[in-house]
């Protein structure tokens, strides 16, 4: 019991610190400290690299590829996103051998070539403005087949793994993308262990241990399979995405004479999730910024082509500005209009002191334009309509529901639904009208809870009491949450106090929340 509530709290801790970055940053951050742990294990010796062919190594990958997307952004007339141009060059420089010796034409002929074909996918290899493959390994994969240079993994070694399961683990609970990567681990060690011609136990966990320690297995399945652009959007497909790259990872899958490597079992799974995944890339001109509340404003844009969602998923906006601070200029926000309604509409809550990207969306004039896509998102009405709801909304939280909800008043769709919707304050209420109607044609029930004790509507915050008092059937519903992470984690609790199955309670849940 001491153990399991000392994890919680560590676990508590963990969870308080990745909320306060974006999942890009996350990434990015991550591979800076593998590459300078690595400079740090080689000055030791125990790689075979010296720091300064690493540093070289990574210095001209990067100068590579920020040049080549500078060309290609020009080119397409496309916004760029450096963010995601260090990132992939950080991969690179993991996984081609480094040096920094001028007689060694096979890494600068590696390196380049990587280099432009990584960023060149992302423009030339795009279907509706959406790139198909995973660059690093798109990137890899045709330098092996064109001139026959290919990369090491070098990243996949004893001394690293330790460091690569670590930071991949934090990214993974960041982004709650188990589904994928244990699918993944599943069929990559079940398909590699199974085909070793083992001759005994011991024979069978060295190659077992090899696997995990002394190969691409981690840093594949945390960083690179986990890309969001290249991941479908729902967990049944993740699941089967997952699987299907882990059973092409075991070096013994081959057709013919090629055989798989770790980049082209990846680009394989690549194809099938584009196929499971939304294709559209908007871009969105700004209509109008409507002021719903002191610090909350709801965004509309007009849409570049007719977006099909359901109401409740979320999108990746970017927003291509030249100042940005360590939070990036991606942010994932749910979708508050409803498929009904002709504008896309976000609503954003500002808070003191906001990141580069929401000042930047501040100053935006009407007909100014971002781009938008990653159409995903499964916190959406469940099939079977009989099914009774409860929606739980802390602050901008309440953006999911407002879209789920208007959708039901256009559409004159019944449902059986209870919405406890927590501010601090009455002012802070938005999208009023919209539960008005909906109480008004669909009897729809909403409960309003105020928890500053100043507030001349204080009524108490959201509790047990409250949810055995208001819904005396609460154990027959089906619980939707969507706010603040930690009042999403600490109602899951009150949820389970009270007896509701875990079966029975949906969290919004999007990438890069921050």
């Amino acid at each position: 019991m001491v153990l399991k509530n000392t994890l919680k709290k560590m676990f508590k801790k963990i969870d308080i610190f990745l909320n306060k970055i974006t999942m890009y940053k996350l990434v990015l951050y991550y591979l800076i400290a593998l590459i300078a742990i690595a400079m740090g294990l080689s000055f030791f010796g125990v790689l075979p690299y010296s720091p300064l062919a690493i540093l070289f190594s990574t210095l001209f990958i990067t100068t590579v590829c920020l040049i080549v997307n500078i060309i290609f952004s020009w080119a397409f007339n496309a916004p760029t996103n450096v963010e995601s141009v260090y990132i992939t060059a950080l991969i690179l420089s993991l996984i081609i051998s480094p040096t920094y010796s001028p007689a060694d034409p096979h890494f600068f002929i590696l390196a380049f070539w990587a280099s432009v074909w990584a960023m060149a996918s992302k423009y030339i290899f795009a279907i509706k403005k959406k790139h198909v493959f995973n660059p690093a390994a798109f990137a890899v994969v045709l330098t092996a087949l064109t001139i026959n240079e290919s990369a090491s993994w070098w990243v996949g070694t004893l001394w690293m793994t330790p460091f690569v399961f670590a930071g991949g683990f934090l990214l993974t609970r960041k982004i709650i993308r188990w589904d994928l990567v244990l699918s993944f681990f599943a069929f990559a060690i079940l398909v590699t262990l199974g085909s070793h011609n083992s001759t005994g136990f011991l024979d069978f966990l060295k190659s077992f241990w090899m696997l995990l320690a002394n190969s691409p297995f981690f840093f594949l399945s945390f960083v690179m399979l986990t890309e969001p652009l290249t991941t479908p959007p729902k967990w049944w497909q993740r699941v089967v995405y997952g699987s299907f790259v882990g059973l092409l990872f075991a070096p013994s899958i081959h057709l013919g004479s090629i055989y798989s490597t770790p980049e082209l079992a990846l680009i394989v799974g690549n194809i099938f999730s584009y196929f499971a995944s939304p294709k559209q890339k908007l871009i969105l001109k700004l209509d109008d910024r409507i002021l719903l509340s002191k610090d909350t404003y709801d965004f509309e844009f007009i849409p570049d082509q007719k977006l099909k969602f359901k109401a409740g998923q979320y999108l990746e906006w970017t927003l291509d500005r030249p100042e940005v601070d360590s939070r990036g200029n991606r942010r994932y926000f749910t979708i508050s209009s409803s498929p009904t309604e002709k504008n896309i509409t976000m609503g954003i809550k500002f808070y003191p002191e906001p990141s580069s990207f929401k000042k930047n969306l501040m100053k935006m004039e009407r007909g100014d334009m971002l781009v938008a896509s990653q159409l995903a998102g499964e916190f959406v009405l469940p099939r079977d309509k009989k099914k009774k709801l409860v929606f739980i909304a802390g602050g901008i939280g309440i953006t999911p529901f407002r879209s789920i909800i208007k959708y039901l008043v256009d559409t004159g769709e019944k449902r059986d639904i209870v919405l406890l919707y927590s501010n601090r304050t009455v002012s802070d209420i938005v999208y009023e009208e919209v539960f008005n109607e909906s109480s008004e044609k669909l009897g729809i029930k909403t409960i309003y809870a105020i928890t500053d004790t100043n507030s001349p509507g204080y009524s108490g915050a959201i509790n047990s009491e409250m949810i055995t008092s208001q819904i005396p059937d609460y154990k027959d519903r089906y619980f939707y949450i969507s706010g603040p992470h930690g009042m999403v984690m600490g109602f899951k609790q009150t949820l389970k106090d009270l007896g509701v199955k875990k079966s029975q309670v949906k969290i919004d849940f999007f990438p890069g929340f921050a």
